[in-house]
């Protein structure tokens, strides 16, 4: 299909849909196959809310947020996720074992090739089940997703990826050593809750040619270096697995039985672009408000701004059992399978 720019027409003018349409019409029968796939594997297919009482409480993650009513009807600010993961994990903490969402979700501040303020989230939980799971999952999903848009390959701007290649496994501290010459092992700590060598990495950092600001922590810096050095080289050729992020990225994770210092949680990508993101998930409630806390406490600086923690979910978490869980960009997914170079030129009819 061509590239149109964003605002050459209208995308309900006729000649825009038309060159749209095939692309649409792939992403049905992608989203069919993937029912199928999960429906086959007795995965229940679940609808939570959207408006919410927390939307989550990652630092970079923005909210779209409304004045609503609680159930006792007093006045409340409400907000619509950013995630479905709050509520998908009380239904594990109910009794459910196997269970997938079609999540649509919403993120401020969120705009370009790859981001869209309103998007979908394929989001799924195997309770009791080995953290592995969700890889080979990952990988039967990239090849029968390119199957249904009638391709053996994904791609995108140039890159490509054979679809039903065996994802590459990479540890982060891998890629930093291999793609940025960074040993990022020896700037985490011990425990997830101990505070990173913020300058170690600093100065690795710069080393390798990035910039770094005085007002830098060490997850800004952290960042920088996934972005500048290390992103654009992913899945290419395949799919990578990106695994064992340090502990102190992962808020929502359990820490590694090999290492306290990495979690258990990964992120496939594909031709560069991040598609998923995997957890062992944490169930110490404990623990989960304390890293929850941090994660507020850091945005507040950065942003001037924090989001309420959802009270119910960490008591559900008393009873939730242990679980893996993911969320896969379902929109993305679509554009690497019919080549699409637009987030926009995947939706039915994005924000005008």
């Amino acid at each position: 299909m061509s590239d149109i720019p964003p605002a050459a027409s209208p995308l309900w003018a006729a000649h825009v849909h038309a060159d749209r349409r095939p692309v649409l019409i792939a992403r049905g029968r992608i989203v069919a196959a993937l029912r199928a796939w999960f429906a086959a594997r007795d995965f229940v297919e679940v609808e939570t809310g959207a408006l919410q009482v927390s939307p989550g409480n990652e630092t970079h993650l923005h909210a779209f947020a409304t004045t609503g009513e609680a159930p006792d009807g007093a006045p409340s600010r409400l907000y619509l996720r950013t995630s479905p993961e709050f509520a998908c994990k009380k239904l594990l903490a109910a009794g459910e074992r196997r269970i997938v969402e079609f999540a649509r979700v919403f993120r401020n501040r969120e705009c370009g090739a790859l981001h869209h303020p309103e998007f979908t989230l394929v989001e799924w939980y195997r309770a009791g089940e080995p953290y592995g799971a969700l890889v080979e999952d990952c990988a039967a999903l990239l090849e029968l997703a390119a199957q249904a848009a009638g391709t053996k390959h994904l791609t995108f701007r140039g890159r490509l990826a054979e679809a039903c290649a065996a994802p590459e496994r990479l540890t982060v501290a891998e890629a930093f050593a291999r793609y940025a010459g960074i040993d990022l092992l020896a700037t985490l700590p011990a425990r997830p809750d101990d505070e990173p060598d913020r300058d170690g990495l600093a100065m690795a950092a710069q080393t390798a040619g990035i910039r770094i600001a005085e007002n830098d922590h060490w997850g800004d810096i952290f960042s920088r270096v996934l972005v500048e050095k290390i992103e654009s080289r992913l899945g290419i050729g395949r799919a990578t697995i990106l695994d064992e992020y340090p502990a102190v990225q992962s808020a929502l994770a359990r820490p590694s039985r090999k290492n306290p210092r990495v979690a258990e949680r990964f992120e496939l990508y594909v031709c560069g672009v991040e598609l998923a993101n995997g957890f062992g998930e944490l169930t110490d409630a404990a623990a989960q408000r304390a890293r929850l806390e941090r994660e507020m406490a850091e945005k507040e600086r950065i942003y001037g701004e924090r989001y309420p923690l959802d009270e119910d979910f960490l008591a559900a978490l008393a009873t939730m059992p242990p679980a893996c869980g993911i969320a896969l960009g379902l929109d993305r997914l679509v554009m690497l399978a019919t080549g699409a170079p637009r987030i926009d030129q995947v939706l039915w009819m994005p924000l005008g």
